[in-house]
């Protein structure tokens, strides 16, 4: 774990700008995530140092117990066997390659197949290459770890599919996680898939709430709204409120913020793509109107917040409107 957060700080400026290349996240943020990636190895570091992590409980022979006597018994918490990692496209350090699941699984033992983001594989490869040297370096055994890439699903369902892995670690989309969870459970010996699922939260704005503090709500609804251009793996997409006077005055301010929401460079183009192809949809239904949208750019993958209205009794008769509403990307 020390050797591998050592040979990720070697790599300086190279994996903050490979990085920023690949994704367009800003240099704060990126060196903001490599100091949180090497937190989560330090940190399991001192938790293996420790040792208590293996939960041993040891009782020894009794052999003159009456009326029977009792052997010895030992247990102790032991590596599950190789396990297979899908890392997240919004947080390319902390959630991929040397992210939490990948870190956990080898210092539980585990040898660990990462299958790299197609989003960022440059970054990857960087961040591969310096575990494996770690791992040299230290005298861990080969195959400890191994980095796959490619864009195909197919190459994501062999690692779920093969008879040695015995367990998945994914963040990501609800449906990317889902298939795995899914191909995970048809295999003749399941294994467990442990996953990290984007989704849109709904949040609902109670009576004196709106009253007494509507101005701060409405700007904080649209800042925690395009927190990374809409791109982490929560977020308050939804927002159910009265329809009465307040509410009037609230939306004219939220109207406000969002229209002076500056657009922001999404993570791929398929992920800018599926969005506008998302809000279409929504729009297209008769019963869902756009109230704001942010400020718009002529530059490539931009991604510009809208404030989309419906009626909760439209919403209830409409189950394709939530269907189209949770499958726009997240994660």
């Amino acid at each position: 774990m020390e050797a591998i957060a050592d040979e990720l700080l070697q790599l300086g400026e190279a994996l903050i700008a490979r990085c920023q290349l690949e994704t367009a996240l800003p240099s704060a943020r990126l060196l903001g995530e490599r100091s949180r990636t090497l937190g989560q190895l330090k940190l399991f570091a001192d938790y293996l140092t420790d040792g208590a992590w293996v939960n041993a409980i040891i009782d020894e022979a009794l052999p003159q117990r009456e009326p029977l006597p009792r052997t010895d018994i030992r247990q102790m918490q032991i590596a599950l066997g190789p396990v297979g990692i899908f890392g997240a496209s919004n947080f390319p350090l902390a959630f991929s390659v040397a992210g939490g699941d990948t870190v956990s699984a080898l210092a539980a033992g585990c040898p660990v197949i990462v299958k790299a983001h197609p989003a960022h594989p440059g970054t990857s490869e960087l961040v591969g290459l310096a575990i494996v040297k770690a791992a040299r370096k230290t005298g861990m055994p080969d195959g400890v770890f191994s980095l796959v890439q490619g864009t195909s699903h197919q190459v994501g369902l062999a690692i779920v599919q093969h008879p040695r892995i015995k367990a998945i670690g994914f963040t990501g989309s609800f449906q990317g996680g889902k298939a795995l969870f899914d191909e995970a459970n048809r295999r003749h010996e399941p294994i467990p898939v442990y996953a990290e699922m984007g989704s849109t939260n709904p949040v609902f704005i109670l009576p004196n709430a709106m009253k007494q503090h509507k101005a701060q709500i409405a700007e904080g609804l649209k800042n925690s709204v395009t927190l990374g251009v809409g791109q982490f793996c929560t977020n308050p997409g939804l927002t159910i409120v009265l329809d009465d006077v307040e509410t009037a005055q609230f939306m004219t301010l939220a109207q406000t913020q969002f229209q002076d929401a500056p657009a922001g460079i999404m993570l791929t183009a398929s992920i800018q793509q599926r969005y506008e192809s998302g809000i279409e949809q929504l729009l297209a239904q008769n019963y869902t109107q756009t109230m704001a949208k942010g400020k718009t750019t002529t530059a490539n993958n931009q991604g510009i917040a809208h404030l989309l209205m419906t009626q909760a009794a439209q919403f209830l008769q409409h189950p394709d409107l939530e269907k189209k509403f949770s499958d726009l990307p997240r994660c």
